[in-house]
């Protein structure tokens, strides 16, 4: 009788030093199997190849986010904090109410607004030459733009980078990071009900829209509020964080650079190519709603499934030469960084649309990015971005 081999490895996936150079270890369990039991972590297992990991995206009735995408959801600090995930009708009916304001046709009516807005920026920032892209660019720039959409008080803003970022931080482990965030997390929540009432959200912004649904009958004031949370959460950080990598990987590849100012359409490419070699979330979370064995690998009612978003972009078997920063790359936007099947992030356009606008308006005015000093990554449960990116920019003639 042959005993079936559970592939294992033992490594915390989430220690700094992992955190900030993962892909030796994203191979490791690529090789690995389908699947990989997780001592370190539980009952967790991660799954790195591409195919593996849109296949569980895809089965929510298997594999479910409830109640969170994070690697312990029962955890007892992440069950006061009212962070939850859900399938089925009621996250049909979330969806279907965000997506009144995210369709392509809703969004043509504000791309114009954003490049201006970009364009804007630019100038001021080549008045001073050398800048920081993430305090000076990545991080303003969706916080009004985003802000101003969602119908947000233009007071107390900034504070609100700090509760969101604390958000993702919780979906970790119960390491020092998480202890950090779980009081601003709870204050977020106490904080943004007050904020997003129908007195206080901006006029002519989603907040707006969504209120005079109410009136229409057609949404709950507690929808409203849930609804422009998930906009805040998905719009400030995704943003932040793919405009951050986005101006790291061109002002370190200048040949791309180059390419994409003399073809300004490759923007979204170049957005899309980002997205997949630094995914903004590197993981997402699922639990297995029963015992099934996934291509020869048990898994058990209750075992807890981490999808490497980070791992699975870079998987050889689906992209050649993944490692490699291709404004070309056919499919651009194939990538599992905004997840796949029912749960695939419904701020996805407008995030690529934000970011895209800024590449842009630098391609058209900025001859060179040239790194001004040594760039700071951010070290989060989570998140993969910047914090500093020190960048002197070079006006074109």
């Amino acid at each position: 009788m042959t005993t079936l081999q559970i592939p294992s490895l033992d490594v915390d996936l989430f220690r700094d030093d992992q955190l900030l150079d993962p892909y030796a270890v994203y191979e490791a369990l690529r090789a690995a199997g389908p699947a990989v039991r997780l001592p370190r972590h539980g009952n967790a297992w991660a799954v790195a190849g591409y195919s593996h990991v849109k296949k569980i995206l895809k089965d929510h009735r298997t594999f479910s986010s409830a109640p969170n995408a994070g690697i312990e959801p029962h955890r007892e600090d992440m069950a006061q904090t009212g962070a939850a995930g859900a399938d089925g009708p009621q996250h049909s009916r979330m969806r279907s109410l965000a997506a009144e304001q995210l369709s392509p046709r809703a969004l043509r009516g504000v791309r114009r607004r954003i490049e201006k807005r970009a364009a804007q920026y630019v100038d001021t920032l080549l008045e001073r030459g050398t800048v920081d892209l993430v305090t000076e660019l990545a991080r303003p720039f969706p916080l009004e733009v985003a802000g101003d959409l969602i119908g947000l008080p233009k007071e107390g803003r900034d504070e609100l980078l700090d509760l969101t970022t604390a958000v993702f931080n919780t979906f970790g482990p119960a390491n020092q990071r998480t202890k950090d965030g779980i009081p601003l997390l709870k204050n977020t929540f106490e904080v943004l009900p007050d904020l997003l009432t129908r007195d206080n959200v901006l006029p002519d912004s989603w907040g707006a829209a969504y209120y005079r649904a109410v009136d229409e009958g057609r949404m709950a004031d507690a929808e409203v509020v849930t609804t422009l949370i998930s906009f805040i959460f998905g719009s400030f950080e995704t943003t932040i964080n793919t405009a951050t990598s986005a101006l790291w990987l061109l002002s370190t590849h200048p040949e791309a650079w180059q390419r994409l100012r003399a073809e300004p359409t490759l923007a979204e490419p170049a957005v899309g190519e980002t997205l997949r070699l630094e995914p903004v979330t590197w993981f997402t979370a699922r639990t297995a709603t029963r015992d099934v064995t996934f291509h020869g690998v048990p898994f058990a009612e209750g075992d807890r499934v981490l999808l490497l978003f980070g791992a699975a972009n870079r998987d050889p078997g689906h992209y050649p030469d993944p490692t490699r920063f291709d404004l070309t790359r056919p499919r651009p936007h194939d990538h599992v960084t905004f997840s796949h099947g029912i749960h695939v992030c419904p701020g996805a356009r407008f995030a690529r649309m934000e970011t895209a606008a800024l590449l842009t308006a630098l391609a058209r005015k900025v001859e060179r990015l040239e790194p001004a000093g040594e760039p700071t990554r951010i070290l989060h449960n989570m998140l993969r971005g910047f914090t500093h990116l020190p960048t002197t920019l070079v006006p074109a003639a």
